[in-house]
């Protein structure tokens, strides 16, 4: 039985250290059948080697249109998700990780794309001018932008079901809002903070219907 143990053991380790080697033709083979054994609760990170403190802070909130046109207030999508983690250390919820990868991709542009966007100088001017105006984004390809839709969608479906009670359990429609506020550097957050110093960021997305996220 020791023996069966220590085999397994070190089966686990293999598979760990396979999952983190450099990409080869064994690896992109079997990359799959290794990733799905090791996820969710094994799953490999370097941040535990060279964590990076975070630089912000987001969260979302949503709201939901009822069938007589009303309007509720925001729900506060983030806290609960965030404190079920928190409160189980040694088996946390891997939901605050499916959220959080959705608001980290939604502003997310592909860099080889922004070199490119960048040698367009009139592109860029007008970019420029259309933000000023409070107006414009840098325009994306196809294939950002239905990233970035995917990842409002996913957001809408599961705020709808952190808001079972909205409208009486029927709502016709709902909306995100998410925040960013950034945090200041490491060395200076235990400082005290100052009026007016947090920057917070709101983008508000568009309204979705609910029968289209069930």
């Amino acid at each position: 039985m020791l023996l069966g143990g220590a085999a397994l053991l070190g089966l686990h380790f293999a598979l760990a250290a396979f999952s983190q080697a450099p990409a080869t033709p064994l690896k992109v083979r079997h990359f799959d059948e290794v990733k799905g054994y090791l996820n969710p609760y094994f799953a490999q990170n370097w941040m535990l080697f060279a964590p990076d403190p975070l630089a912000d802070d987001r969260g979302v909130l949503a709201r939901a249109q009822c069938r007589d046109g009303s309007v509720t207030d925001y729900h506060d999508v983030t806290t609960t998700y965030v404190r079920e983690a928190q409160e189980s250390r040694f088996f946390p919820s891997r939901m605050s990780r499916l959220v959080s990868a959705p608001m980290q991709s939604i502003n997310a542009t592909d860099p080889l794309l922004d070199r490119l966007r960048e040698k367009h100088e009139d592109d860029i001017a007008k970019d420029r001018k259309d933000r000023k105006d409070g107006g414009g984004e840098v325009r994306l390809m196809p294939e950002e932008q239905k990233a970035q839709d995917n990842a409002v969608r996913f957001l809408s479906r599961y705020s709808l079901t952190q808001m079972p009670d909205a409208c009486g359990g029927d709502p016709q429609r709902i909306q995100v809002r998410m925040y960013v506020r950034e945090l200041p550097p490491w060395s200076k957050r235990n400082a005290p903070a100052k009026a007016g110093e947090d920057t917070v960021q709101v983008q508000d997305f568009d309204w979705l219907k609910a029968d289209e996220l069930r």
